[in-house]
């Protein structure tokens, strides 16, 4: 009763946190902050940690820990995420002088700057260009691909879906990584966004066929491996950005209907790729759907605890984003595979062990212990409040709305898969470092070089 006890403040404490700090927690008017706190810490993890923490999770990943202290030990630590985390970013809100609920709604009713007539050839061009580029990785990921599990699946052959589903997803190395991650994966749902607002705004022919060819590629990109999440949330970020362009208002029958149709194609996808088919494993709440939801998330983190705490030593410096550890002269490790090594080592030897993804105070601990916890909670907070607020100040034109939708979606995506990615993220810097081109491109170009221009005729008459 206790734990419950503490679990109910601790919820209705951060749900009042996390409204100051977002501007709006309402389903209706969705952001950012509500994401995270919805998708990252509620649902995937501080329901199914309040499971462990009881006993009463009955989860064959828990059944595999070996130290029962950290069911409460692990619920400690999402408790302190639960409230330190948007305690801090009230903190940088307020140093700012951010206005959360003001200035999201002047962000959600502003219209979307669209206008490029000072330099239209140019910039669709330049967008032309890297919609190739989107289009030709997809292309290149799928032809890299020895067995595509989606076409295999769509032939029938289901035998060996979960061996093809790892090879699909951990079969490149080299240059070939980057080309799937960075056009294939990260670049071409964001160029589908850009396109999508300037179809829906402009009317014009070359932006809605543009945006079919990046909208098939995006989803192709999405399945090719059976992946069921990565779908899901595409189809988030074509809402979102119909949501922030004015073009659909949200209401609860609406999304009673959306909530519908993705377990419906939740239910569909289970059935087809895992073959599940009795129906108490989609009711259960520790197995099927609701029990990837709720405890196959967070189950990972109790797994941190136990393995970095007795059968493997902290793995600190090693624990850092790649170019960090070089300096060091070690080479990274992700604790999530090496969980997956040391819990499930038959997997491992079958083929069809991956990695053990848990929310990031997983691989926070496994770095540098209980310290790493509580300074990544306040880090992590921190970028993120400052990314929130400088996408809501920033000028609402389709390339920076696909930007902050972006990150809308993928942050809350990483806060569940580890912590070194917020330290340095070559996916993040690449991408915003390419649309920050579109962006002077969208807007700004004209102004630029009739600056540099002026400049050169006052030398030519110096």
């Amino acid at each position: 009763m206790l734990i419950f006890s503490i679990w109910l403040f601790t919820v209705v404490a951060s749900t009042y946190l996390f409204a100051k700090v977002s501007g709006s927690l309402s389903l209706v008017r969705p952001n950012m902050i509500s994401i995270i706190y919805y998708y990252s810490f509620l649902i995937s993890s501080y329901i199914g940690g309040l499971l462990i923490a009881l006993g009463i999770d009955d989860y064959y990943m828990i059944k595999r820990m070996d130290h029962e202290e950290y069911r409460i030990i692990g619920f400690v630590l999402l408790t302190i995420l639960m409230i330190l985390f948007p305690l801090t970013q009230l903190v940088v809100g307020r140093i700012l002088g951010f206005n959360a609920s003001l200035e999201f709604d002047r962000y959600l009713h502003e219209p979307v700057r669209t206008s490029v007539d000072k330099n239209k050839r140019i910039f669709k061009l330049a967008f032309g260009a890297l919609a190739a580029i989107s289009v030709l990785a997809v292309a290149f990921t799928l032809l890299k691909t020895n067995t595509v599990p989606i076409f295999e699946l769509l032939k029938g052959n289901t035998a060996e879906l979960a061996k093809m589903r790892i090879e699909a997803a951990r079969g490149f190395s080299g240059v070939s990584v980057y080309i799937r991650n960075i056009f294939g994966l990260a670049l071409t749902p964001v160029l589908s966004i850009i396109a999508f607002v300037y179809a829906t705004q402009s009317k014009g022919l070359y932006w809605k066929v543009v945006f079919f060819m990046l909208f098939v590629s995006s989803v192709l990109i999405s399945i090719y491996d059976l992946a069921k999440s990565p779908i899901f949330f595409y189809l988030i970020m074509l809402l979102l950005a119909a949501v922030y362009t004015g073009r659909l208002k949200l209401n609860w029958r609406k999304i009673s209907v959306y909530i519908l149709a993705g377990s419906v194609l939740l239910v569909i996808m289970y059935v087809a790729i895992q073959g599940v088919t009795e129906v108490g494993s989609f009711l259960a709440y520790n197995s099927g759907p609701v029990g990837r939801i709720i405890l196959a998330q967070i189950s990972p983190f109790f797994l941190h605890l136990d393995t970095f705490s007795h059968s493997i030593s902290l793995l600190e410096v090693k624990g850092l984003p790649s170019f960090i550890a070089k300096i060091f002269d070690v080479e990274q490790v992700r604790s999530a595979r090496m969980v997956m090594e040391n819990v499930f080592p038959e997997n491992i030897d079958k083929g069809t062990g991956g990695v053990l993804n848990t929310i990031f105070l997983g691989e926070a601990f496994a770095t540098f212990g209980y310290l790493g916890v509580i300074v990544a909670i306040i880090y992590i907070a921190i970028v993120i409040q400052l990314l929130y607020i400088v996408f809501l100040r920033l000028p609402k034109t389709p390339v920076v709305l696909a930007l902050f939708i972006y990150f809308t979606i993928n942050i809350p995506r990483t806060l569940v898969g580890g912590v070194s990615d917020f330290f340095f993220n070559p996916i993040w810097i690449l991408l915003t470092v390419v649309l920050g081109g579109l962006f002077v491109l969208e807007g700004y170009f004209h102004i630029i070089w009739r600056f540099v221009m002026n400049k050169g005729k006052k030398r030519v008459k110096a």
